[in-house]
C-alpha cells in the first residue's frame, strides 16, 4: 500500500542550441543510490519490526508511527469489492474441492436467493470468461468440449460452503495473466468495463466481509514475524479497508484493489501457509475491530516497507494533507538484518524509462531542484536534447520509473546540496 536544491550535469548550465543539441550524448542510463523501499507515508512495517523484537507492543509501534489517533473498535463486518483481475481479456475458474458446486448466475446477484444459475460446472471443469465487444462471454470447458454460454456484461460465480452457498466447504483456483490464486469466501463478478484506450475489458471482484474473509488473505508482511509486528499491521490493514469501503471505483468494479496499489489480497494462501499461516489469521483475531481513528473515523493508514531513515508525510509524497502522518525516525530501516535488500541500493534507470517519466523524446541532464526535511526528493528536473525541461514530484518519479523508493541521490551530478548519507552499516 507502498523527496534537494538545484543539482545538474554541466551541461544544464549550457545553453542548447539546435546544432548544439544534435551534438551532445544522451546517456543510455542514468545511476541512482539510495534508501528504503516504498512511499515511506505512515507505518515503517520493517521498523515495526524492529520495534517488536525490541518488546514494543502493537499499540506503542501504532501511536509511534501515526500522529494524535486513537486506536478503537469499529465494525468491520462490511462487505468489500476486491479486485482480483484487473484489465483483463480471459480468465478462468474452477473447483477441484471433491463434491463441491459451482455455480455461474447472469447479472450481478447480490445477495439475492432462490436464483436459477445458468449453469453448474462440474468438478475439474473450467468456467472461462472472454471479452467480445461490450460483453462477457462464459463457457464451460470439461475435457475436450466446449460448451458457450449466453453472453451478458456481467456474470456473478458462486460456490458452495460459503454464506451464498451451502454445501461442501469448495476452493475455488482463479487463474489469469498466467497466475493462479485460490479463494475460499464470498462470490466473484466478472464485468466487461470500458477501459480508456483499451476499450472494453474483464474486471473481476471478490466480495468478502472485511472483518476476517478479507484480513485472513492479506499478504503485506511475512506471518514468521513478531506477533506485535503482525498485529499492528492488522490494525492498519482493516482501518485502511474501512476508510476505503464504501468509496465505489467503476474502473475496478470494486473497492479496493487486490494489489499493493491499495493491499496484496493473497487470498486462501495466506491463512493456509503452511506453518506460519495461523499466526497471522492470530493477528487478525486478537485486534478484532481494532482501528486506527480520528475524530471517531477510520484514517487513511498509509503503510510501507520501509524508509530512508525517516518517514515522510502526505503532504510531501502526494501534495494531500494528512495530519497523523508525519517525519520521524525510523532507524530500523536503517538496519541491514533487518533490511538487507534497501537500508541501501543502487540502480541503473534506463533512458527509456526515464524519458517515458517525463513525458519528453530523451533526456540529457536531471537535476534534483529540492528535498524533503525527510530526505526524500521534493522535484526532480528533466532536460531533453532540444532544450525542454519538465518537473516531477520525487514520489511520481519513483512510482513511473519502479526505483525502490524517492530517498534517492542521483551518481555522476554536480551536487548544490549534500546528497543523503548512506545509512551506516
Amino acid at each position: 500500500m507502498r523527496m534537494f536544491k538545484p543539482l545538474a550535469l554541466l551541461l544544464a548550465f549550457v545553453a542548447i542550441s539546435p546544432l548544439q543539441a544534435s551534438a551532445l550524448e544522451i546517456p543510455s542510463e542514468f545511476a541512482i543510490t539510495g534508501a528504503g523501499y516504498g512511499h515511506g507515508v505512515g507505518l515503517s512495517q520493517i521498523g515495526a519490526r524492529s520495534k517488536a523484537l525490541a518488546g514494543e507492543t502493537p499499540t506503542s509501534i501504532l501511536n509511534y508511527y501515526y500522529k494524535d489517533v486513537v486506536i478503537q473498535p469499529m465494525d468491520d463486518s462490511k462487505i468489500l469489492r476486491v479486485n482480483v483481475g484487473h484489465l483483463l481479456s480471459t480468465a478462468r475458474i474452477a473447483t477441484r474441492t471433491p463434491d463441491a458446486t459451482l455455480q455461474i448466475f447472469s447479472g450481478d446477484i447480490g445477495d439475492a436467493q432462490g436464483v436459477a444459475p445458468l449453469a453448474a460446472i462440474p468438478v475439474n471443469s473450467s468456467l472461462n470468461f472472454s471479452i467480445l465487444g461490450s460483453t462477457v462471454v462464459p463457457s464451460v470447458v470439461t475435457g475436450k468440449q466446449t460448451t458457450s454460454l449466453q453472453r451478458n456484461r456481467v456474470f456473478t460465480v458462486r460456490w458452495s460452503g460459503t454464506r451464498y452457498l451451502p454445501g461442501v466447504d469448495g476452493v475455488v483456483s482463479l487463474t489469469h495473466s498466467s497466475l493462479t490464486t485460490r479463494y475460499r469466501y464470498g462470490q466473484m463478478q466478472f464485468r466487461a468495463v470500458k477501459a480508456p484506450t483499451l476499450g472494453f475489458r474483464l474486471e473481476i471482484t471478490n466480495s468478502v466481509r472485511l472483518a476476517d474473509e478479507y484480513l485472513w488473505g492479506i499478504s503485506e508482511v511475512p506471518s514468521s514475524w513478531p506477533m506485535a509486528a503482525l498485529e499492528a499491521q492488522a490494525i492498519a490493514s482493516r482501518t485502511y479497508a474501512l476508510n476505503k469501503a464504501g468509496i465505489y471505483r467503476a474502473s475496478c468494479d470494486c473497492d479496493l484493489y487486490g494489489e499493493i496499489s491499495d493491499q496484496k489480497f493473497l487470498g486462501f494462501a495466506k491463512e493456509t501457509e503452511k506453518g506460519w499461516g495461523k499466526f497471522w489469521k492470530a493477528a487478525v483475531t486478537n485486534t478484532a475491530g481494532l482501528t486506527l481513528t480520528q475524530n471517531n473515523l477510520p484514517i487513511a493508514a498509509y503503510f510501507g516497507s520501509s524508509t530512508g531513515g525517516l518517514t515522510e508525510t502526505a503532504l510531501n509524497a502526494w501534495g494531500s494533507e494528512r495530519t497523523y502522518t508525519q517525519i520521524i525516525a525510523d532507524p530500523g530501516s536503517q538496519d541491514l538484518k533487518l533490511n538487507p535488500n534497501f537500508a541501501s541500493w543502487k540502480r541503473s534507470v534506463t533512458q527509456a524509462s526515464v524519458a517515458l517519466a517525463f513525458a519528453l523524446p530523451d533526456v540529457v541532464t536531471l537535476e534534483i531542484i529540492a528535498k524533503n526535511l525527510s530526505g526524500t526528493v521534493a522535484t526532480i528536473r528533466a532536460t531533453s536534447s532540444a532544450g525542454v525541461q519538465r518537473s516531477l514530484r520525487g514520489e511520481t518519479f519513483r512510482s513511473r520509473t519502479r526505483i525502490p523508493s524517492a530517498y534517492f541521490d542521483l551518481v555522476g551530478v554536480q551536487n548544490a546540496v549534500e546528497p543523503t548519507p548512506s545509512p551506516s552499516p
